[in-house]
This record gives structure tokens, sequence and C-alpha cells, in this order.
């Protein structure tokens, strides 16, 4: 009978919405999770256990999301699906209020909590009889001690805990009626970038993760009779930082028995998602992100929490400079912090000792009016040139300082969806006097409301005519990027350890 219940809960978790049509304005990469040894090589420690959806509905509705799994990919899987039936099937559509999209959106994930519990019930109970069998007659005894009849129940009753266990964390976007609407349960991290004419990115990160040291969340477990003071000092609940979760029956079911959850009154890891929008985007041009908290994670620990929302926003936009493939820029992009974080590791600073390991990645990216590369020019002859940071830190210090190029942009309309459009640039060359030199990126959390920015003068880059450089007589060109700012700042952080080593810095 528990074979049959896995057999059926897997086939219903591979097949229905695979025909649903796939949104074609959207894509995912991703990255297994992976411990270095000493020797900088990675092993994936565990099967991927991330989800994500990108699909399109009926009456112009669009439905993302991503799922981080853990102790098991089973609850990110169901969720994607039941989320899917629960708003793709007709519950939502272009006569709704914004209010009527928020309850729809909280009702679904409150049918995906009961509906996933009840695939599980059989389990759960099952496994409530072999514990109270076991516990009174083998108390205390080894494994090797029991009855052969006990040493089976054991097995039985593991098997039946890894059926069971796990949880997952969702980031849930829904357009409609060109309003982005968002739902969040956990530490995923939503991200929306809007690009102006006048070479501006302003960043907005949607919502705070529900975690152990948001205010908030602590505030309301503090009300349940919960010390929100030592939370906080642990970091974690039962093995995860999130406050908010999907599944996971020890903390929704045995949460009296967790030390720190003892003295709730009530149940305190909830499924409830926090619900923000409408957001409106007409008008808008730049792109949505949806990230995973493995993927987020990762950049912290390797460049610090100050920029990782900035940096993965450069990084989106430099590789939508280059390929016209969103797959391909989703998984570029994914694949670039990936070797972030492993070079951090390998480099021996003192952020190393926080890159020792990632859990799994998920990046999704849905484009919003957002202008294209052309596949049949190159970066230059597009006329978009993005950010690039150059990291420099000492071993004295776990601060990123960064030299940030400047980042040039066509005006609108320019390049879309991969065609060439009435481009004024001559021979595709940027032309400083025509665009602005530099672009600011603004970040605003939508919580707290803070800002911040940073920009480039352009003094990195030696000024090049209208015309394209001419190769000497060796075949080469004259170099229009000046390092001279960053020799002198690695020189000045270097040149006492280098004096002291020997060693060559550059020149």
């Amino acid at each position: 009978m528990a074979a049959q219940r896995r057999n059926l809960m897997q086939s219903q978790h591979q097949s229905w919405t695979d025909d649903l049509p796939l949104c074609q304005m959207c894509g995912v990469g991703s990255a297994p999770n992976c411990v270095y040894g000493s020797d900088g090589k990675g092993t994936q420690s565990h099967p991927n256990e991330d989800g994500h959806l990108r699909l399109k509905g009926e009456d112009g509705c669009f439905l993302y999301g991503v799922f981080n799994g853990y102790d098991g990919s089973r609850v990110a899987n169901f969720a994607s699906q039941c989320l899917t039936a629960e708003l793709l099937l007709g519950q939502l559509n272009s006569n709704h209020t914004d209010n009527d999209v928020r309850r729809i959106l909280t009702q679904a994930f409150d049918v995906v909590e009961k509906s996933y519990f009840d695939t599980i019930d059989d389990a759960l109970a099952e496994k409530a009889n072999l514990s109270n069998y076991l516990l009174p007659h083998n108390e205390n005894l080894p494994y090797h001690q029991l009855s052969p009849q006990s040493q089976k129940m054991q097995e039985r009753l593991r098997e039946l805990e890894q059926e069971v266990a796990g949880g997952a964390t969702a980031a849930v976007a829904v357009i409609l009626n060109n309003k982005l609407y968002i739902a969040n349960v956990g530490t995923n991290r939503v991200l929306l970038c809007k690009s102006s004419s006048d070479g501006q990115n302003q960043v907005l990160q949607i919502g705070r993760p529900h975690s152990t040291d948001n205010d908030d969340e602590l505030q309301r477990l503090a009300a349940l009779g919960v010390d929100s003071a030592r939370i906080r000092q642990a970091g974690q609940i039962a093995g995860q930082s999130s406050t908010r979760r999907l599944g996971d029956y020890r903390v929704k079911f045995n949460y009296n028995e967790i030390d720190l959850l003892s003295a709730a009154k009530t149940r305190p890891i909830i499924s409830e998602p926090e619900i923000h929008g409408s957001q409106s985007l007409e008008g808008v041009t730049g792109f949505l992100l949806l990230m995973s908290e493995g993927l987020i994670n990762a950049l912290e620990a390797a460049h610090g929490p100050e920029q990782a929302n900035q940096d993965i926003v450069a990084m989106v936009a430099a590789e939508l400079a280059l390929q016209n493939n969103l797959e391909a820029v989703a998984q570029s992009v994914v694949d670039r912090i990936r070797r972030l974080h492993h070079d951090v590791f390998v480099s021996g600073r003192q952020r190393a000792t926080y890159c020792s390991r990632h859990e799994d990645m998920t990046l999704l990216i849905r484009t919003l009016n957002y202008p294209l590369a052309d596949a049949a020019l190159t970066p230059t002859q597009g006329g978009r040139i993005y950010p690039v940071s150059v990291p420099y830190s000492n071993s004295q210090s776990t601060s990123k300082t960064s030299v940030t190029l400047s980042l040039v942009m066509p005006s609108p309309g320019t390049l879309t969806n991969g065609t060439n459009t009435a481009s004024t640039l001559e021979e595709g060359t940027p032309t400083p006097g025509s665009q602005s030199p530099t672009a600011t990126l603004q970040s605003t959390n939508t919580q707290t409301q803070s800002s911040s920015s940073s920009s480039g003068d352009g003094s990195l880059f030696r000024q090049r005519g209208s015309q394209a450089a001419q190769p000497d007589e060796t075949g080469r060109v004259p170099p229009y990027v000046d390092f001279t700012q960053f020799y002198r700042l690695w020189g000045g952080d270097h040149s006492d350890s280098q004096s002291a080593q020997g060693g060559l810095g550059p020149q």
C-alpha cells in the first residue's frame, strides 16, 4: 500500500503541467549544490531540490515561481503542481480586482499546504504507530541488539521519515492585466529592475525574507510566546533560517517538541504568504528576477551582502547585451555566480571561510519590454556596454571595493527582440556625445524604503573616435581601457606584502 501511494504521488508530480504553454519571455538557469574539498574540487551532496514555474495561462495571465526545497524535493514539486492547479484553471481572470487576486493567492497557498499533508497523512499515521511500539520495547538498545522484527520496524521507520520529511520556501509572481503581484513564503528573493531612457536602472527588492533576522517575523513569534532573542541568536529553526515554510511536518505538528518553539501558544511556523501588489507594469522596460535562497547566499558569501542586488542586476544586464536566448542568459548568470563563489574559496582570502559550500541555485528572468541582443551583432556593434566590477580586497579586510566601468545603453527601441531597428549609432560604435556615458543603479527595498546608488565616471575608458581603431603593423589596436586607477589601488594595498615577499605585482 505504501509503495502504491508513493508511485501515485510520483506519477502526479510528473505530468499534467507539462502540457501547459511556457512563457517565451522567460528564462531559467540552475546549478546543483556543491561542497568543496581542500583541493578546491567540488562534489554534490544531495540531488537538486529546487523547482520553478513559468507558465502562460488564459486571459493574459502569467504565473512564475521559484521553490527552494530542503530535505528532499517532494514539497517543492508538489507546490509547483498544486499552485498551478489553484491559479491557472480559471481562478484568475482580467475582471478581478487587486483584492480578488490577493485573496486567491492566499487561498491557493492554504490549499497547497493542506493538500500536501493529506498526501502524507497515511505515512504519518504509520510512522506514529511504529514509534509508539518501538520506544517502550527497545529504548536505549543499539541496532544490532534488536530482534529481527524490531530491526525491520526501524528500517521501515527510516523509510517513512524520508517519505514525509522536508519542506520548501516559495517566491511566486503573477502578471495579470499588466500588473505584478508577488506572493512570498520564506527566504527566496524577488527583484524588479526598471530601466529608463537616461541610462538609470532602478532596482526594487519586493518584500523581505521571512527569516530569523526579520524584525517583523520576530515580533510575530514573540506575540505567540516564543523567545525572539533566542531565535535571532540561533539563526535557524529546525535546520532552516526561514520562519514561513510549506510542508515540514516537524515544525507544524511537533513544534512543542522543538526547544526554540516549545513555548508557542499556537503553530509558530506558518505557510501564509506575504502578498505584494499590485505593481503596474504599464510602460515599464526592465526585467523581473526570482531567485532561490541558495543563489543569493552564494553571491553574498563571495562578495558580501551590501551590493548583492546591484551585482546580480549588472550581471543579468551584461548577459542580455551579449545573448538573445533568455535560457542562456539565466544559465550564464548562475554559472558566473557559481564560478565566483568557487574562486573566492580557492583564493584563501578571508571571505573564503564563507564559501566552503553552496546550496542549489535557481534564477528565473522575465523580461519586460527589455531590448535583447541581436545575434548577428557583436556587443560593441550593438552599442551596449555594461558595468564591469573589478573586485579588490586585501587579506585584512572582508569588504569589497569595486571599480565600476561606465554603462552605455541605446535609446528604447534600438534593439527589440533581436531586431536592429533604426539605430542612430555610426557603424554600431557607442558615441559619447549622443548618449549618457554612465548609468546609475538605484536599489530600493519596498519594506524599508532605503536606497543606494553606484555609478562610474567613465574615466577608465580612453576616448575613441566614431570610427573603429585601425590595427598597427603588428595587427594590434591601441588599448581603450585604462587600468591606471586599478593598478594604483592594487599597488597601494599590496606594496608592503609584495616587497616583503619579493612578489611580482602589476607594473
